[in-house]
């Protein structure tokens, strides 16, 4: 049977957009080590479940000679499609036709399925592997970024958004990508920077590569603008596909459940003997959390910035879960300004989307220091108290050694709308530590003792039989049960339950006024 012309046309025009900017420049593509667009979708969405919008799309410039140069699609692919059956909005910079550049068409193609994403409540995925603005639209192309940043900001905590840097991302490129709920940077091969190192060379006379610039290891362990680092391109899609799998659609559901295998009464002895008797010894947090949620599958986000805090999703009976907890292996676990800022966005995306938070506790305090005060502590230190105060969601809080001073209030306590809280036998919640406490309290008995160091040490040792226990503030209702270290998972999963129903409401107001 002849095929209809008409059909052949359209079999011809999809196939000559499916090259992209043609075979030569999608094996220069492939020789780097990269996938092309369309490659990167196949690989991120379920098999067979692309829908390709705007194939036949074209740029409409006339200038600088670019009216002879026109691809089917422009430079950049967008759809939807599933990921473990659930719908996704994805677009993905083709770097083959005019190097990814973002022009008038470009940003009409994104921000059209940034639209349907937010009118189906469903996640956006980005896929950046662009050269930044073309600078042969001139203020067009800068007015087109401008489109995507405005939706960005108002889909913002209504729908998931995630970026995936896949290649170069400067200048205005960047801000779109900062502005989403996570970004995933692949390693050797993706960059971030406002401004690169010939422009950097020029002004500041500092000679930089790229990869020290703003390189996936960078970003990942320096400046905390990326949150994973994928070994390659399959790795990247991997970790969205992961990260999504704890995540809902949008606002408006709960978070996805799966059917628990892992025994919800299922005790570790092992816990009990995890704090050391010492407390200034460290210990591994990671450890005690892998022994609590489910099949000890932990996925940490920020996993090499601000160590001194650990954050993630898991879960516990088949529940998704936000994890906030301090790291006593590093900096023994006290806030400072990275770590404020980590958590403090972390738990404000699990209360945007409806993910109860976990919060286990071995604080000293805020890090003292010249260079955080002028550094701002204070506000910095401020977010991560505002963001607690204003999550509505369940929280559970677990008080596993140090609580002290402000920290102790900070770190999600029932004086800021904590829903339960629990301390371990050796929690020690009070102002400060012994040693600081009779030194100002003793000042005078100390100095004048024929021993002062063993009398300091004397009243440490009565001031840590006083208070460095948790019964004081159980007795107050702070702390609303002392439970044996080895029934954190069980008690976890029967707090949640309860919580599963929690209302709560801030008052009524256009938003709050977060220090920033």
């Amino acid at each position: 049977m002849r095929l209809d012309p008409k059909i052949q046309k359209l079999r011809e025009l999809r196939q000559q957009a499916r090259l992209g900017g043609g075979q030569d420049r999608i094996d220069a593509q492939h020789a780097k080590g990269k996938l092309t667009a369309r490659e990167r979708m196949d690989l991120l969405l379920d098999q067979g479940s692309l829908r390709e919008l705007d194939m036949f799309v074209t740029h409409r410039t006339t200038s600088f000679g670019l009216e002879k140069k026109r691809f089917l699609s422009d430079s950049v692919i967008t759809g939807w499609g599933t990921i473990d059956g659930r719908q996704v909005y994805v677009f993905s910079q083709d770097f083959t036709v005019f190097g990814g550049s973002l022009g008038e068409v470009h940003a009409e193609k994104i921000c059209k399925i940034m639209d349907l994403a937010m009118k189906n409540g469903a996640p956006v995925i980005g896929l950046n592997d662009s050269g930044g603005a073309r600078i042969q639209e001139g203020v067009v192309s800068l007015g087109a970024y401008a489109d995507i940043f405005l939706r960005n900001t108002l889909s913002s905590g209504v729908v998931p958004q995630i970026s995936a840097i896949m290649g170069p991302c400067a200048g205005g490129a960047v801000y779109s990508p900062a502005i989403t709920d996570f970004i995933v940077m692949v390693k050797g091969s993706s960059y971030m920077f406002i401004t690169g190192p010939d422009v950097i060379k020029a002004v500041t006379r500092e000679e930089v590569t790229f990869e020290e610039l703003g390189g996936a290891k960078a970003h990942n362990t320096d400046s905390g603008v990326a949150h994973f680092a994928a070994e390659d391109e399959e790795d990247c899609m991997y970790t969205i596909r992961k990260l999504l799998s704890y995540i809902p659609q949008n606002n408006m559901e709960d978070p996805p459940q799966v059917t628990p295998t892992d025994d919800p009464l299922r005790m570790d002895e092992e816990l009990d003997s995890i704090v050391p008797d010492s407390s200034t010894k460290a210990y591994d947090m990671k450890e005690i959390i892998r022994r609590v949620v489910d099949h000890g599958d932990f996925l940490e986000v920020h996993e090499h910035w601000a160590q001194n805090i650990v954050i993630g999703f898991a879960r516990l009976n088949g529940r998704s879960i936000g994890i906030v907890a301090q790291q006593p292996a590093v900096l023994a676990g006290v806030l400072d300004i990275d770590s404020s800022d980590k958590a403090a966005r972390f738990v404000r995306f699990c209360d945007c989307f409806n993910i109860p938070i976990i919060t286990f506790v071995d604080v000293p305090g805020f890090l003292p220091g010249v260079s955080q005060e002028h550094g701002g502590i204070i506000r910095h230190g401020a977010k991560l108290l505002y963001a607690y105060c204003e999550a509505t969601v369940p929280k559970i809080t677990i008080i596993t050694r140090k609580a002290y001073g402000g920290a102790y209030v900070v770190m999600s306590s029932k004086h800021i709308r904590g829903d339960i809280s629990y301390a371990w036998p050796s929690a020690e919640i009070a102002v400060m530590g012994s040693q600081g406490a009779v030194n100002i309290i003793f000042r005078k008995e100390i100095g004048a003792a024929e021993d002062p160091e063993a009398e300091r040490n004397r009243l440490s040792q009565d001031y840590r039989e006083t208070f460095a226990h948790p019964y004081v503030a159980a007795s107050r209702g702070y702390v609303d049960d002392v439970i044996e270290p080895r029934e954190t998972r069980p008690r976890l999963i029967e707090a949640l339950e309860t919580l599963q129903n929690k209302r709560d409401h801030n008052p009524p107001k256009k938003h709050g006024n977060i220090p920033l």
